[in-house]
């Protein structure tokens, strides 16, 4: 088995953590795959990531590529590295956000007209919209987290109390390794992972994880809401408003009817409604629909899918011409055009 090598740095110290992120990472079970194959390491990545093309810069070079994954709900983990220099082209992620965190060697990142040097200090932060160029050096190894946007734009919707203007989009350049709530956070997943292998099971924990990502990505990374004085209200979300949204969370994929979460929340029907459409934005019933369409959408683009009308029916979408309308509407693209891609 290959082992990476973790580089030292001027902080010393100080990047322990990092390092015990790094090791968790690289440990057989977390694997995906491991291929000297230029196609297979672009179709597994693809699976996880976002369809894309690359390209291996020189041919003289031994293709070692690999990656080891690590889902957690909406949010996931990975490390990537190709051992040889490549050129990476992205269409917009549409559907998530990418933060990549180098741990060793650099790369060339153009965004639009923006152009970024990724070094071990600097992470590249691709938000939806972003189509972007990347070269890779030979010895690039990468951190890298995939973001649900739905996820992280419900969380904004928390905090700030009212619906989007515009969409979320993140300042390109994150400094992440001096961040100490964000090194503290990858420590800690990674802790929870090891501590718990099956943690990924555990539907009432992952929406608490997943909010623990967002409000601490939200709150140390620049981004077009970071100057946005909140509602005037109290942010944290009110002790039935949470229960509801876990239920929801953990149950997505059955049945469930707006009375049902009202006795789960121990309110009136009317006091529930009144809590999501403050804290969240949206009614409960709107909530589990934003949640199922998302669900959706990550089938189609990790290939889990053969076709668009099973997983639309087995999410509760049973009037296909109006779930591919607002799917397109979400997204940008037909549900069929991101089977395609997949």
């Amino acid at each position: 088995m290959h082992n990476y090598h973790v580089p030292t740095n001027a902080l010393g110290r100080s990047h322990a953590p990092l390092a015990f992120v790094e090791q968790l990472l690289s440990t057989p079970d977390r694997l995906l795959f491991a291929s000297s194959s230029l196609e297979e390491a672009r179709s597994m990545v693809s699976r996880v990531m976002k369809p894309h093309r690359i390209f291996q810069m020189d041919r003289s070079e031994r293709l070692d590529a690999r990656m080891h994954h690590l889902a957690l709900g909406e949010i996931s983990i990975s490390r990537l590295r190709y051992g040889a220099k490549v050129e990476i082209d992205c269409d917009p992620l549409d559907g998530c956000f990418l933060i990549q965190m180098p741990i060793g060697g650099s790369a060339n990142i153009s965004i639009g007209k923006h152009e970024l040097g990724s070094t071990g200090d600097v992470a590249s932060v691709l938000s939806p919209s972003d189509a972007a160029h990347m070269q890779w050096s030979q010895d690039m190894d990468q951190l890298i987290m995939r973001v649900s946007r739905n996820l992280l734009e419900r969380t904004l919707v928390g905090h700030l109390g009212h619906q989007l203007e515009e969409p979320l989009k993140f300042e390109h350049s994150f400094a992440w390794r001096s961040s100490p709530a964000w090194r503290c956070l990858l420590s800690y997943l990674m802790e929870c992972a090891v501590q718990y292998p099956d943690l990924a099971q555990h539907k009432l924990v992952l929406p608490q994880i997943e909010q623990l990502t967002t409000s601490i990505l939200l709150a140390t990374h620049q981004h077009n809401y970071s100057e946005t004085a909140p509602a005037r209200r109290n942010t944290i979300l009110p002790r039935h408003v949470r229960r509801v949204q876990d239920y929801i969370h953990a149950h997505a994929h059955e049945q469930i009817a707006p009375d049902q979460l009202a006795a789960i929340a121990g309110v009136s029907l009317r006091s529930l409604y009144s809590g999501f459409k403050e804290f969240l934005g949206v009614s409960p019933m709107q909530y589990l629909r934003d949640l199922r369409m998302e669900n959706v959408r990550t089938e189609l683009v990790n290939g889990e899918a053969t076709n668009v009308a099973g997983v639309a029916l087995r999410w509760g979408f049973c009037h296909l011409g109006r779930f591919s309308t607002e799917y397109k509407q979400r997204y940008g693209e037909t549900p069929r055009q991101t089977l395609r891609r997949a």
